[in-house]
């Protein structure tokens, strides 16, 4: 690695501030002067940028719409759901006032006493509550739904403890929402959504996940199930990175939302929603990443080639120019996205360890002796490996490695899960493992008194009753001794 990024702190050293040092050295995101907010640098949002437009893709063909609603709650509409409010009143940023005033000392200005409002306002934490009054002006017979609605937009929660994408007091994320005349089709739509949220993190994130129902007491405020995508950071925590939940009929009842059915009867519709966040981007840099810096899927990286040209005279450039810009032509031709930096103002050693840092899935590097030769250099970042190869043709091999590189990244992380998943059903053993990572299948009685023991002891907590796992005989509960429910998986996280 290039001397330019010797100071960063290599994950076995610590892996917390690894992370944080690389997301502020790959010019992702920095602290705001907003407490607990973050300012996401242009780098860091044009990854963000093709995660939405991936997942907004993926969205509508499932018959989504995107629309956008105010970021202002009246106070009230949070307390008509009861379980809804309990869960985020702890977390609610409120507006009081509606105006400033010159301070009569003279410096600065002040909040107008006379300025208060009548009803304060809550930022919205999520928008349930806002966007199931304004449903119920829109459903009135089975013939007006579903209704299947996403927006794109920021969230205000306010957070203790902070870190720079995967908890902060606002963050950026999808809300979807759907109203339906079924509780049969309020229930696939949801499980959908997980389906679609698990398929995008394998393609574009190239992030194995474990998908699962959430335990009562981890469900999202409100819900009658939460559905979940867990996934594994390199350290063996996990880190919740989509959700989806089958609301039943409680926003419907809350609201008044109801609607005459196919057999003339007046009934209340059917709830889900589902999201995803910025988080995202945390995920995408534990999984993948490394003691260099960034190591980005190429389906998702803002920058998929960069191409370097070395030379010492003008003359040396200007047919290095020539030549490489022909190729930078040919690989846009093929939708790769690709930098051609011939800019005079960095080295060359500065060019390579900043993309390298910056996580680039394939670097091509030309100088005068190539170009006469009629060859170039390539490094593929997943690996960091070098190889010298014939400049014609290059964009062909491009193209089948860019592929090659993101199935390499899945499959890297897809074997670091599967190794770390662990089946204990010894409470001692169990608490002597978490400490090191993992997720652990284990026996759990079903009690809430139980999952509270084991997260008390152990600061892990039930991530989920995993698809996929029989859950026939699940055994003896490893905590109380009692008949098991179900095989979860446990695992301290994010």
């Amino acid at each position: 690695m290039a001397k330019e990024l010797k100071d960063l702190t290599k994950r076995s050293v610590d892996y917390s501030r690894w992370y944080n040092e690389l997301v502020v050295k790959a010019e992702l995101a920095e602290q705001a002067d907003v407490r607990g907010c973050m300012v996401i640098k242009p780098y860091g949002y044009a990854i963000w940028e093709r995660i939405q437009q991936s997942l907004d893709a993926m969205f509508k063909e499932t018959g989504v719409q995107n629309v956008y609603f105010p970021m202002l709650i009246p106070k009230s509409f949070l307390s008509r759901e009861a379980e809804h409010v309990e869960g985020f009143a702890k977390e609610c940023a409120v507006v009081t006032h509606y105006r400033l005033k010159a301070n009569p000392d003279g410096d600065g200005v002040v909040v107008d006493p006379a300025a208060k409002l009548e009803e304060e306002l809550i930022i919205r934490p999520t928008s349930e509550t806002t966007i199931w009054n304004t449903y119920k002006k829109w459903i009135h017979s089975w013939r007006d739904l579903p209704l299947l609605y996403n927006q794109w937009c920021n969230v205000m929660r306010w957070e203790m403890r902070t870190r720079l994408f995967l908890r902060t007091s606002e963050f950026l994320w999808q809300e979807g929402h759907t109203a339906h005349a079924t509780k049969q089709e309020a229930e696939e739509r949801a499980k959908q959504m997980l389906k679609v949220y698990a398929d995008f993190a394998e393609k574009y994130l190239a992030l194995p996940v474990v998908q699962g129902v959430k335990s009562e007491t981890e469900r999202f405020a409100g819900a009658l199930d939460t559905y979940t995508i867990e996934a594994m950071m390199q350290d063996g925590k996990a880190l919740q990175s989509g959700t989806s939940h089958f609301l039943g009929q409680n926003f419907g009842r809350a609201f008044g939302v109801q609607f005459v059915n196919k057999e003339n009867q007046l009934e209340y519709a059917w709830a889900t929603s589902w999201g995803v966040s910025t988080r995202l981007m945390g995920a995408l840099i534990m999984t993948h990443s490394d003691d260099n810096g960034l190591v980005l899927p190429p389906h998702l990286a803002p920058i998929q080639v960069v191409i370097v040209p070395i030379y010492k005279t003008d003359e040396d450039l200007e047919k290095l120019n020539t030549r490489l810009r022909e190729i930078e032509t040919e690989l846009r031709k093929r939708g790769i996205r690709v930098k051609y930096d011939n800019a005079d103002n960095k080295r060359p050693g500065f060019k390579f360890a900043d993309y390298e840092l910056k996580g680039v899935p394939v670097r091509l590097v030309m100088g005068a002796r190539d170009l006469e030769e009629g060859t170039i250099e390539l490094m593929r970042r997943d690996t960091l490996e070098k190889e010298t190869r014939a400049a014609e043709g290059i964009e062909d091999y491009v193209e089948k490695l860019l592929e090659e590189i993101q199935q390499n990244i899945y499959c890297k992380a897809k074997t670091f899960l599967d190794e770390h998943i662990y089946e204990c059903s010894d409470y001692e053993e169990f608490k002597t493992r978490v400490k090191d990572g993992g997720f652990f299948l284990c026996p759990w009685d079903g009690t809430a008194e139980t999952e509270a023991r084991i997260k008390e002891e152990t600061q892990a907590t039930i991530r989920c009753v995993p698809f996929g796992v029989s859950q026939e005989n699940p055994g003896t509960d490893m905590v109380s001794g009692q008949p098991a429910k179900y095989r979860v998986l446990i695992a301290r996280a994010y």
